[in-house]
């Protein structure tokens, strides 16, 4: 603002006489006399107005004051109202101490106002952030005829860009640019702030290339407003245009820069930067700063902290960059020793500083350090600070303390600021408190605050009732989030989770712009409800609008040509992927691979998983598993040991896999040994893997080592207890089967069709008639689950061994569906096991019809037919199956 005064003040001095004053206002730095000829005449001291006017080194509580009792003396004199560089002098001064209304009432008094006292008033205005009443007064001053000047007209330009009101500000652009100003680079300058700060950069880079510019006030204001913007590329190239200009940047100009090449990580860039401030001695505290903050974003935290301690000065910003620093690298501790140097020797802290401190104690293992803190934050007074509050939740919710979490928040002054509402919703979603959310959110509408995007966001996350979806979406169309691409991602994914892929896919076509994140969502929601062909459709739509698939798309895509097993499809996609250059991704070629094992295409599997240069878990667990599941165990098991030599890490899914590859060779040492390493990894507990090796020991005819591995879960689920119930009815302990499912009843689980399955083939085993057809009627009664064809086949089986043959060949007559191949197999075995001739013949007919390719049901009737002496109907057997083709699997055994 000095700069608008100096404009016409020059060296200017009026003698004033203060005797009296003199004593009054201790701002008086020197007395100047008139010399020669007015010295001779009037020999008396004379105070420089100029030198006591523009003191503004006090507070402004005295500023205020002293300015006060300078206009009170003036007024006694007659200066005040007829020299106007008093007059603007005295007006600066109230609008520098706050005092606008004074300067206002002082402003309306002076008799010859000029172009400085208007912009004295609209950048007082400015300065106390009262940018209508400067917009007022710039509007005043272009119809009271006052001719503005570059200072002016700049000034009015930053009121605009604070009001965030771009077309006012072109309008006085224009408006200078009519009056002549078109060139001149103070007002050109604002402009592109204005453009820049309201998002309009291209806006900006026009009213930059206007003129050919050498004021390096515009290349600040353009590059800095590309950094704003996020083009931190196109900052760098102007940046690069500026210094083949020759034009030399100042310390502005490093800062911003330096902040473009933090953002993008690219620290050689950084590098080369740093050579031109030393070059040019541009480093002051704030460069400096700039470049500490560069490379502790860039990772380079060793050489950050040299650059830290070459300060000789530091600030609480540089502090603050070396601490964000180490929290990014996930060093908390030199983080935290670093903010107890700084306390020590008494630097400012901000709040910046005590969020990124805080952010360093969100670890599972510091929740004692975050009390802490949380504690010096009451003693400082930071508590009262909303961004230090939405930090401490944030910071107890990511150590799961959600309890202090919302204790934090309960005592909150500004309970009424919707942000701290939001991070408190959300903290809870993310500790799977939806119902504590939901609550919350209500209380908030209760409360007439209004929720953000991000809170819809994360109630939205942890929904899983439709109604109640349905509800909050009805709310987000009237408030207009719906077109937010975050809630309406958020939106149509809880329909998919809720079950409703149709009221989903409604949701996401009206969603105005969609991303990579939002088209991934939805071709995965299709996916997991079994409908891949609509999800190749969208996949096609999002080609056909010109989105380029990231490698998130793909892995969706690909999950939903494992899903439909097409193998077709899967080679189609992975061209695609081939020509995007993401084959060798390791995400992409961990679902390449999953695809290609789903499809039985295992050669296809090997080769890609060959070609990645870096194999991962999960690369390496898909193909572990896609051996496992088509039915080469030996290769599965060969694969799993690489992994443990190559130290990858192995998950429980992987584990499982090989467990049943295991099963399968029925290798009980393999199995034993693996079962070792399961303990070592603390794994035994997990349920999955509980229930992998009960099935392992069971397959493998070890049922006491299966009980063991049985009682280490910690909480077996409904496919833990179904496996255990199944090993004791195949190993022909059917009352100890059905004990378990007591058991499992009385715990609540709830069983499904497979349970069933274990429960009547262990009352098949066990000779329980009476307790299977219990069984068999509870499924429907009590449970609500139809019968198909292998619980059929149970009972078959049951009648079939306690000797009630008609009863058997009734029950699959009466069934609702037509009996297939497995139950008339079923029955024939049971007639050959009780000599019963001719509705053997009627089994096996049925077998022989429905799969002719059985070779089990010739040689069952054969046996029939041997057991009862009838050898030339054993023979006849035996020329049919020559002639159908059928030939006799020959015998095997592991001993």
């Amino acid at each position: 603002m000095n700069s608008l005064i100096n404009q016409n003040l020059q060296t200017k001095i009026v003698p004033i006489s203060f005797t009296k004053f003199i004593s009054s206002v201790s701002i008086i730095r020197t007395l100047s006399f008139h010399a020669n000829k007015y010295e001779q005449q009037h020999p008396v001291p004379f105070l420089d107005p100029f030198q006591l006017l523009s003191n503004y080194t006090k507070s402004t509580h005295h500023a205020f004051k002293d300015t006060k009792i300078i206009h009170s003396h003036l007024l006694k004199t007659a200066v005040l109202h007829s020299d106007i560089v008093i007059a603007n002098c005295l007006l600066n001064r109230y609008c520098n101490s706050g005092a606008m209304l004074y300067a206002v009432k002082l402003f309306d008094t002076i008799p010859l106002l000029n172009v400085i006292s208007w912009n004295i008033m609209i950048s007082g205005y400015i300065h106390n952030m009262l940018f209508e009443d400067s917009w007022r007064f710039f509007c005043s001053m272009h119809f009271s005829g006052f001719q503005p000047n570059d200072f002016t007209y700049g000034s009015a330009v930053s009121a605009c860009a604070a009001l965030q009101s771009p077309l006012l500000g072109e309008l006085v652009y224009s408006l200078a640019i009519k009056n002549g100003f078109y060139a001149n680079g103070y007002v050109r300058a604002r402009m592109i702030d204005l453009f820049a700060k309201t998002s309009k950069l291209d806006d900006a880079l026009k009213v930059f290339c206007d003129v050919s510019c050498e004021n390096v006030v515009c290349w600040n204001s353009i590059i800095c407003g590309a950094v704003r913007n996020g083009e931190y590329w196109v900052a760098l190239d102007l940046f690069s245009q500026m210094c083949c200009k020759s034009l030399m940047p100042n310390s502005f100009t490093f800062s911003s820069i330096l902040t473009a090449c933090a953002t993008l990580e690219e620290i050689e860039i950084g590098k080369g930067v740093q050579g031109w401030v030393i070059k040019c001695g541009k480093k002051d505290v704030f460069v400096g700063t700039a470049i500490v903050d560069m490379y502790a974003k860039c990772g380079d935290i060793g050489e950050a902290v040299k650059e830290f301690s070459r300060m000789p000065v530091h600030n609480v910003v540089s502090w603050t960059a070396i601490i964000s620093g180490f929290v990014k690298r996930d060093d908390s501790i030199s983080a935290l020793r670093f903010f107890k140097e700084m306390r020590m020797i008494k630097e400012e802290i901000n709040n910046f500083t005590v969020t990124s401190v805080l952010n360093a104690c969100a670890k599972p293992d510091m929740i004692k350090e975050a009390i802490q803190i949380h504690t010096w934050i009451l003693k400082t007074g930071f508590y009262l600070d909303p961004v230090v509050q939405a930090a401490l939740v944030n910071v107890y919710a990511k150590l799961h303390a959600i309890d202090l979490s919302e204790l934090v928040f309960r005592e909150m002054e500004d309970v009424k600021n919707p942000g701290i509402w939001s991070i408190m919703i959300s903290s809870l979603a993310q500790n799977k408190s939806s119902q504590r959310a939901i609550e919350l959110l209500q209380i908030m509408l209760q409360e007439s605050l209004r929720p953000d995007s991000f809170c819809f966001s994360s109630v939205l996350s942890v929904i899983d009732c439709l109604n109640l979806g349905r509800q909050i979406h009805g709310y987000i169309l009237k408030t207009g989030f719906v077109f937010d691409l975050s809630v309406g991602s958020s939106l149509f994914t809880m329909y998919s989770k809720c079950g409703s892929i149709e009221d989903s896919y409604k949701v996401f076509e009206h969603i105005p712009v969609r991303d990579n994140i939002s088209w991934t969502s939805m071709i995965s929601g299709f996916t997991e409800h079994g409908c891949t062909n609509q999800a190749f459709e969208l996949f096609r739509n999002m080609l056909a609008e010109g989105t380029r698939p990231d490698q998130m798309i793909f892995i969706a895509i690909l999950a939903a040509c494992s899903g439909l097993r097409s193998l077709k499809k899967g080679k189609e996609i992975h061209g695609y992927v081939f020509r995007a250059g993401m084959g060798r991704e390791a995400l992409v070629g961990g679902a390449l691979v999953t695809m290609y094992s789903k499809c039985a295409a295992l050669k296809l599997a090997r080769k890609v998983f060959d070609m990645l240069p870096e194999k991962d878990q999960v690369s390496c667990s898909s193909l572990v598993s896609g051996y496992a599941q088509n039915g080469l165990p030996e290769e599965a098991v060969f694969l799993f040991h690489e992994m443990l030599m190559s130290n990858f890490a192995t998950d429980s899914f992987t584990v499982s896999s090989v467990l049943g590859a295991i099963a399968l060779l029925n290798r009980l040492d393999i199995g034993t040994q693996l079962h070792a390493h399961i303990i070592k990894m603390g794994l035994d507990s997990n349920v999955s893997i509980g229930s992998s090796l009960v099935t392992m020991y069971s397959k493998c005819g070890n049922i006491e080592d299966c009980g063991k591995a049985f009682d280490q879960v910690d909480e077996p689920d409904l496919v833990c207890w179904s496996a255990m119930i199944a090993s004791y009815a195949q190993h022909g302990k059917g009352v100890e089967a059905l004990k378990m499912y007591e058991q499992m009843r009385k715990q609540g689980i709830r069983p499904d069709s497979v349970a069933f399955v274990g429960v009547l083939s262990a009352c098949s085993h066990a000779n329980l008639v009476e307790e299977g057809y219990f069984h068999f009627n509870s499924m429907t009664k009590d449970f609500g689950i139809k019968p198909n064809n292998r619980h059929y086949a149970c009972m078959v089986d049951l009648l079939g061994r306690s000797g009630k043959l008609k009863e058997a060949e009734k029950l699959i007559k009466s069934m609702p569906t037509e009996p297939d191949a497995l139950l008339w197999a079923t029955l024939l075995a049971a007639c050959k096991l009780h000599g019963e001739v001719e509705l053997g013949k009627i089994a096996a007919k049925m077998v022989m019809e429905l799969n002719p390719s059985d070779d089990g049901a010739y040689v069952l009737l054969s046996n029939i037919y041997a057991n009862v002496g009838q050898w030339e109907e054993v023979q006849q057997i035996r020329s049919r199956m020559k002639g159908a083709g059928v030939r006799k699997e020959a015998a095997w055994s592991f001993t």
